[in-house]
């Protein structure tokens, strides 16, 4: 088991821009060495040319800067976690509507969210939209936080009877968001208020919906196989697994690989290399005056605060507010 009075992490992120004309995902992240706290922000931009590059780095700048800004008490900070998830949520959004206010070229942009949070053994989070948060345990892939996509909308009809699945699988709204950050109000959140408790041998992977190009079995054997190798190399070997589809629509993929660790427990492998960690990116510059799962052109988002899986070392299910 992981004692949660000595955890470390070894994280590193890496980003891919796939087939796509723009890079529109978003992801950066900050594990202090010796902390045991850390955290990752992701977003996906949509909008394509009205500047959903953009709208990802607002909404990862901003929620990085407010975690970070908090991160100082960590006792505090996961005492009121919930409601400082939903704040800096809110902050990004209020910045997506501000900046879109003075760019007309810009309206209609959005980002999805994804931010999970540690304090040693705790995992916490927010997100919005259909950015996947795994835990892979024993074996095992599960998703942790919600789906906000007409996907996972289509498939409880199916579930409960009330439509065919071929008609929801050919669906043309299929792999729709229902929930993004826009500047507009957030429609619906999947904010963690109860931590899931991390065990020994567990990996934490938050993604973009482009490694999602990847069926779950094979992330799943990745990580399986991977287990004992650094986050980076991790990183490095799902994006070279994306690479190696060659799919046509692949879209931008972002990820972030978190595994905790006790540093005193016995039989424990050297702890990995420390990660880097870059800053994250800055922000926006201000108004000026004046099987796969293709996408289909739903969007195309840019690399904040990483960098790119080739520059890794090479080497070697369902959300619930009880604890995991």
């Amino acid at each position: 088991m992981l004692h949660s009075a000595e955890i470390e992490y070894d994280a590193a992120t890496a980003i891919s821009q796939g087939r796509r004309e723009r890079q529109e995902d978003a992801v950066a992240a900050d594990f202090p060495v010796g902390t045991g706290t850390g955290f990752a922000v992701l977003a996906d931009g949509m909008g394509g040319h009205a500047a959903g590059d953009i709208a990802s780095r607002i909404v990862v700048t901003e929620v990085f800067s407010e975690l970070k800004l908090q991160a100082g008490d960590p006792a505090a900070l996961e005492q009121a976690i919930g409601a400082v998830l939903q704040q800096a949520a809110n902050g990004a959004d209020a910045c997506l509507g501000e900046y879109a206010s003075h760019q007309p070229q810009a309206r209609g942009m959005g980002a999805t969210l994804l931010a999970p949070v540690l304090f040693c053994d705790r995992l916490y989070w927010i997100s919005a939209g259909d950015s996947p948060l795994y835990l892979f345990r024993e074996g095992r892939l599960i998703r942790l936080n919600a789906d906000h996509s007409m996907a996972s909308e289509l498939d409880g009809l199916v579930a409960e009877g009330r439509m065919d699945a071929a008609e929801a699988a050919s669906h043309p709204d299929r792999h729709c968001v229902t929930s993004v950050l826009t500047g507009a109000g957030i429609p619906r959140i999947d904010c963690r208020s109860v931590p899931v408790r991390l065990q020994a041998g567990d990996i934490v992977l938050a993604a973009s919906d482009g490694l999602q190009f990847l069926p779950e079995a094979e992330i799943a054997a990745v990580l399986a196989a991977e287990s004992l190798s650094p986050s980076a190399r991790i990183g490095a070997v799902l994006m070279q697994r994306l690479e190696a589809l060659d799919a046509p629509e692949q879209d931008n993929a972002a990820l972030c690989v978190i595994k905790p660790f006790d540093p005193r427990a016995a039989g424990q492998s050297a702890a990995p290399a420390p990660a880097q960690h870059p800053a994250p990116a800055q922000p926006a510059p201000p108004p000026q005056t004046p099987a796969p799962r293709p996408r289909g052109g739903r969007r195309v988002v840019t690399l904040l605060a990483s960098a790119t899986w080739r520059a890794a070392p090479a080497a070697s299910q369902t959300k619930t507010d009880a604890p995991v």
